[in-house]
């Protein structure tokens, strides 16, 4: 059987000037999130199928990689269906083992907990552009914190991080899943069609209004209802008198307390944030995961036309470990894009220290080698990237190929003069 040179569909190599980008940022990421009192934590790759399959996961359930028993455990002939094959999986998301995590050992943990972590993550996806089945995420969560302290943190921290890539025009949209639930009671819906009627929302972008009332009718809805539904987001301005709005119309059916909380998000951040940005309110924001409970959020890049970053509340997931709600609140940044646009746009990662390269003649004796590994440990102790490298016969192509990569100061090492270098 021949050996396959290329990676497993899906997946990808990265090249020396991606992974420059890619460390920087992991790098940039922890340090901003630690100013912020983040910690960092980390999970197994591989977590229990119950947990994965639990209901909590959305479509992604259905993007598993599926890990067999082993050993004595695997028993192919006796078994009756993929449940007797299979006790693991590759982990789809963060936050679903972050839940697992944090029942386990809440006891060790402060209060609240502010968890950051960073690692890949694999979904049986289709493949296209900038997307693959294996991918890097990058979460931060507050657990324990059930005011909206959590919100304002993850929405500042965030965006303060997005700042300091010079990402600019970038928007956070901001919703809450109660405001979606009051907006659909008002307008006549079944509180068991909820989900139903959300996914269809969720195409507002892509099909629009007259797209979303024809599905909606397909329900069974008449339009009488559906117009009234839509009226709402008609009238509803994207900023907090849009929430006002919505507090004084819905009545009864929208707490008063989810749009004070909701506007009090909005103008902390407006007062506190560290970088240049907008916030707004946009009632058709629903987040296809179906774990949360209030509070949603996604930032979307003018100039990109998507969204780099999500998340929001989802006060019910570690109840179903341990019995008990506990507060609970993240946002996840979209790393593999974030990183797809740096490239794109040609990010320099910025230099500290300079980067100086050695050219080394191939009759160099031990004595010169010796003076110009001395030099570059000088060079290193006192911040410089260095790299020590063979002459080649085209000198000058090689000395291209350097400054391309950012060596700014390139020295020739003759074996007949290494005594002046």
């Amino acid at each position: 059987m021949a050996l396959k040179k290329k990676p497993v569909t899906g997946m990808k190599d990265m090249m020396p000037r991606e992974m420059e980008i890619r460390d920087y940022v992991v790098q940039l990421i922890k340090d901003t999130y630690k100013t912020y009192g983040f910690l960092s934590m980390e999970t197994p790759c591989v977590e229990h199928i119950e947990n994965l399959c639990s209901k909590q996961g959305g479509d992604n359930e259905k993007l598993i990689f599926k890990i067999l028993k082993r050993g004595e455990k695997l028993k192919i002939e006796a078994a009756k269906g993929e449940d007797d094959l299979v006790d693991g999986g590759l982990r789809y998301d963060l936050t679903v083992p972050l839940a697992r995590y944090y029942s386990n050992h809440a006891n060790e943990l402060p209060s609240p907990f502010k968890a950051l972590q960073i690692g890949n993550v694999w979904r049986a996806d289709r493949p296209q552009k900038g997307r693959f089945r294996q991918f890097m995420q990058c979460d931060i969560d507050i657990l324990g914190e059930p005011s909206n302290l959590a919100e304002i943190e993850l929405i500042l921290a965030t965006t303060a991080m997005l700042g300091r890539l010079d990402f600019q025009n970038f928007t956070v949209c901001i919703n809450d899943r109660n405001i979606l639930k009051a907006m659909a009671a008002y307008s006549g819906f079944k509180e068991e069609d909820y989900d139903g009627v959300f996914i269809i929302l969720d195409k507002m972008d892509k099909i629009g209004a007259e797209g979303v009332a024809s599905e909606l009718q397909e329900m069974g809805y008449d339009r009488e209802n559906v117009d009234a539904y839509l009226k709402l987001f008609e009238e509803t301005a994207p900023n907090a008198e849009g929430i006002r709005y919505l507090k004084e119309k819905l009545g009864d059916c929208l707490q008063a307390e989810t749009a004070d909380g909701m506007e009090m998000i909005i103008s902390s951040v407006e007062e506190a944030k560290d970088c240049e940005f907008k916030i707004c309110f946009d009632p058709t924001l629903v987040r296809g995961q179906s774990y949360y409970t209030g509070t949603i959020f996604e930032v979307r890049m003018d100039d990109f036309g998507g969204s780099v970053a999500g998340g929001g509340r989802y006060d019910k997931m570690i109840g179903k470990f341990t019995g008990q709600d506990t507060p609970a609140c993240g946002f996840s940044i979209g790393f593999e894009r974030i990183v797809m646009l740096l490239l794109e746009n040609g990010y320099q990662v910025p230099k500290q220290g300079g980067r100086k390269a050695y050219l080394l003649d191939k009759r160099m004796p031990r004595e010169g080698i010796l003076k110009v590994l001395a030099l570059a440990k000088a060079d290193r102790e006192a911040g410089r990237q260095v790299l020590i490298v063979n002459m080649k016969k085209n000198k000058k192509f090689q000395k291209e190929q350097l400054m391309e990569e950012g060596y700014e100061e390139i020295t020739d090492c003759y074996a007949d003069s290494w005594e002046s270098i």
